[in-house]
C-alpha cells in the first residue's frame, strides 16, 4: 500500500510542479484548445477522447481518456485510462514536433486474449499508475483540422488479481509487477477551437 501512495504522490507532484522558463511566464495571448480522437483506439473498439490546452507559446497540456466497456465472447479488454501529458513544442504549439512528459492511471479487466498462452487462459483485474516520455508530430490539414502521430515509452506499476478465464472463476492469486516499455501510441484527428 505504501508503494501505491508513493507512486500516486510522485505522479501528482510531477504533473503539478510548474516548469519555469521565459516562455512559461508569458501567458498565451489567446487560449487555444484542441479536441482529439485517437484513431488507433477506435481501431480496438476503445473510446478515446481528449483535449489539449495551450499554456504558453511552446507548451500545451494534453488530457486524454480512453474507455473500453466491452467483452467479446471469451476475450475481454475492459479498461479506463487517464493520461495527462505536458508537451514542449520545438516550433510552436499545435504545429510540428513535440516532446512530452506523461503520467497514466487506470483500471483494467483483461483476459482471454491470444497474446500468449498464459494471457489467453487467464483474466487480470487491477489498477495501474506510472509515467513516461513521448515524441510526436502534428500536421496542419486545414485552419482547424490537424493530424497527430505520437509514441511514448515509460513504466507502469500494476497491482492485480489473476482469475481463470471462466466467468466468475475463483481468484488464483494477487500479484503486483512493474512494466517498462511502450506506454503511449496514437494517430489522432484534432479539431482546433479558437
Amino acid at each position: 500500500m505504501n508503494l501505491r501512495k508513493t507512486i500516486i504522490l510522485g505522479v501528482s507532484l510531477l504533473l503539478l510542479s510548474p516548469v519555469y522558463s521565459q516562455e512559461m511566464i508569458q501567458l498565451a495571448p489567446v487560449t487555444q484548445v484542441g479536441l482529439k480522437a485517437n484513431l488507433l483506439g477506435y481501431a480496438t473498439t476503445t473510446l478515446s477522447v481528449g483535449a489539449e490546452i495551450k499554456l504558453a507559446p511552446r507548451y500545451t497540456l494534453d488530457l486524454s481518456l480512453t474507455y473500453n466497456p466491452w467483452s467479446f465472447t471469451e476475450e475481454k479488454m475492459k479498461h479506463i485510462l487517464f493520461q495527462p501529458e505536458l508537451r514542449y513544442w520545438f516550433c510552436e504549439a499545435f504545429h510540428g514536433a513535440f516532446a512530452g512528459l506523461h503520467a497514466h492511471a487506470g483500471y483494467y479487466n483483461v483476459g482471454g486474449m491470444g497474446l500468449s498462452d498464459y494471457i489467453k487462459e487467464h483474466r487480470f483485474e487491477g489498477w495501474l499508475a506510472g509515467a513516461g516520455i513521448s515524441y510526436g508530430y502534428q500536421w496542419i490539414l486545414s485552419e482547424r483540422i490537424s493530424l497527430e502521430a505520437t509514441i511514448g515509452v515509460g513504466f507502469a506499476y500494476m497491482d492485480y488479481e489473476i482469475f481463470p478465464c471462466e466467468k466468475c472463476g475463483a481468484k488464483i492469486k494477487d500479484k503486483a509487477s512493474t512494466y517498462f516499455g511502450p506506454t503511449r501510441a496514437g494517430i489522432s484527428l484534432i479539431y482546433i477551437l479558437k
